[in-house]
């Protein structure tokens, strides 16, 4: 396996997945602070089974798939997937949107899940278990797809989830030493990288899967990324909101 041409994607199947990782992590921590871990681990396990369904009946599938069509598909919904994080980050940095607060959502889980629970003392493992249990698949799949949208076409599958295990294992140790949600992780600016460098691979897969021989081949990631990272600093710069004159 060629690691330069690997590097990129499984640079991106990490900085994603460690997005994705830490957002589920503050909401199975909000669980297991109010109720207990167990409900919560249970949640957690049996969405990463469905997950590994899933990833078991895709695997198949893709190999069947031409691969032309394969990275054209993959290529477009990468780009739309890419272009989102981009300007949802470039928005954040821009003060159009508030900046993703893991802290806020910790207690907002917790409020949420104290009224569902309210009900009676013996739903409240049940609610807990399926609220991780949504956390984690919800995220999750959106980690598989990174996986498999970055990964699929050159053989990178395996290094892209590497990549994205990799995450997963340094959020859990990080979490596990901490107990508390990691505030500290500069998510907007992770999910502004990695809208980066999706959007460059969507541009990429989009461009092999029609055909186009790009300068450069692979390296032309490397200028895609480039574009797309000056897009996204003039997008944040140009929507940045004014702050209002101090009155003497």
């Amino acid at each position: 396996m060629d690691w330069s041409t690997a590097a990129p994607a499984v640079s991106a199947a990490f900085l994603a997945s460690l997005v994705e990782v830490v957002e589920a992590f503050t909401i199975i921590l909000a669980v297991a602070t109010l109720r207990s871990w167990r409900p919560a681990l249970i949640g957690t396990f049996a969405a990463l089974a469905v997950l590994a369904l899933v990833v078991i009946i895709l695997g198949p599938l893709l190999d069947r798939v031409p691969l032309h069509l394969l990275q054209l598909i993959v290529g477009i919904l990468l780009l739309l997937f890419g272009l989102g994080w981009l300007r949802k980050a470039s928005l954040r940095a821009a003060g159009v949107i508030a900046l993703h607060d893991e802290d806020a959502i910790f207690q907002k889980k917790q409020a949420q899940f104290n009224q569902e629970a309210a009900q009676s003392e013996s739903s409240q493992d049940w609610i807990a278990g399926i609220t991780a249990f949504k956390a984690v698949l919800l995220e999750g799949l959106e980690v598989v797809f990174i996986v498999i949208a970055v990964g699929a076409g050159r053989g990178l599958l395996w290094p892209a989830a590497g990549g994205a295990l990799a995450a997963s294992l340094v959020v859990l140790a990080i979490g596990a030493m901490v107990h508390k949600p990691l505030s500290k992780v500069p998510e907007n600016t992770l999910k502004f990288g990695v809208g980066v460098m999706l959007s460059a691979f969507g541009v990429f897969w989009t461009g092999e899967g029609l055909g186009i021989p790009w300068p450069g081949a692979d390296l032309a990631l490397l200028y895609f990324a480039a574009i797309f990272l000056t897009t996204g600093l003039l997008t944040a710069w140009l929507a940045r909101t004014p702050k209002p004159e101090a009155t003497a």
